[in-house]
């Protein structure tokens, strides 16, 4: 295997990091309006990923250097052709963050409702962008022979990518809810399952009919059978949760997540970004790589910094593992 093919293989190794975490973060975020009934139900959610959210953007953005290092001109075609959808997911991305930071900071309940409505629009916009971007990826854009795209932000929504975006949501929000039945105690907690059980048939549905589109124009043995492992994985995930199982749950939806990232990846290969004009435009591990130098000093700093940066994110949810519940939220508005 050359280092374009191993680099490929990691760079979808950090894209599933991502939305495993970043998956039940957006998820919590949409459920702020969807399951919280009041502002201390918000605070226990919100708490439940106060001391990690931030931790899993780092996957976000090591995806995305080590797109722009590895393949640079994947990351150029990408974040030129996808220019104003990658645009509005990193303004929601910044305008979250400070949401989470000053949603406390003053006592009046309008400033805390103004940020916590921040929060559910900054975390399902992107939830849905993800999906469209890489339902795009994965069905071929405009790229001439120059390796440009030379389409418009109007070809990006197309049923396939609208569907993956629905896709993303749907499936964040089963993920968030889940953690939620995890991390919280009490009444909040049960209704977290029960919501849970609500929205798995729904995401089972968008998720086959998206997987097996996918299947049905790009598939192979491969992605055949990452979309037995995902939708099996689904189907085990709403099971544990019918039955309170909310750790075995979360488990099997994170291998939901594991398994269709795995799959469009598989599907790609050996292209990275394919070009709907010709085939022969295709951007592919080969034309849109760095130099070997160039991957081996990825590699090297690579094996020495991930293990490092797994061992705390790791010691971080260890920290944090102990559920909360109303009776956790002071009512004094500075405390979290």
């Amino acid at each position: 295997m050359e280092l374009h093919d191993v680099w490929f293989v990691l760079i979808a190794v950090l894209w599933t990091g991502y939305f495993f975490l970043e998956g039940f973060d957006f998820g919590i975020g949409v459920l702020t309006k969807l399951l919280a009934r009041d502002r201390k139900e918000k605070r226990v959610l919100i708490n439940t990923i106060g001391p990690v959210w931030d931790g899993n953007e780092v996957w976000l953005l090591s995806a995305g250097g080590a797109t722009f290092a590895a393949f640079p001109e994947w990351y150029a075609t990408l974040f030129s052709g996808f220019y104003l959808p990658l645009l509005i997911i990193l303004f929601c991305l910044i305008v979250r963050g400070v949401a989470f930071e000053y949603r406390a900071k003053r006592p009046e309940e309008r400033w805390q409702t103004n940020w916590e409505t921040a929060i559910f629009w900054t975390s399902l916009i992107p939830a849905v962008l993800w999906g469209v971007a890489f339902g795009n990826i994965v069905r071929g854009v405009k790229i001439d022979a120059d390796m440009e795209y030379v389409g418009n932000f109007w070809d990006l929504l197309n049923p396939y990518a609208i569907l993956g975006g629905l896709v993303t949501l749907t499936l964040f929000t089963f993920h968030g809810a889940v953690f939620a039945g995890l991390k919280t105690a009490g009444d909040i907690r049960v209704r977290a399952r029960a919501l849970a059980l609500k929205l798995g048939p729904v995401t089972a549905v968008l998720a086959l009919g998206f997987l097996l589109w996918t299947q049905a124009d790009n598939g192979n043995g491969w992605s055949l059978g990452a979309l037995i492992v995902a939708v099996v994985a689904l189907l085990a995930a709403i099971g544990a949760i019918a039955k309170g199982r909310e750790g075995w749950s979360f488990a099997f939806s994170g291998v939901t997540i594991a398994a269709a990232v795995a799959m469009l990846f598989l599907t790609l290969f050996p292209n990275v970004m394919p070009s709907s004009l010709n085939d022969a435009w295709n951007l592919t591990v080969t034309n849109a790589s760095s130099s070997p130098y160039t991957l081996k000093i990825m590699t090297w700093c690579a094996g020495i910094a991930t293990p490092v940066v797994l061992l705390y994110q790791g010691w971080t949810y260890w920290v944090f593992r102990k559920r909360i519940g109303t009776q956790h939220i002071a009512d004094a508005h500075r405390l979290r």
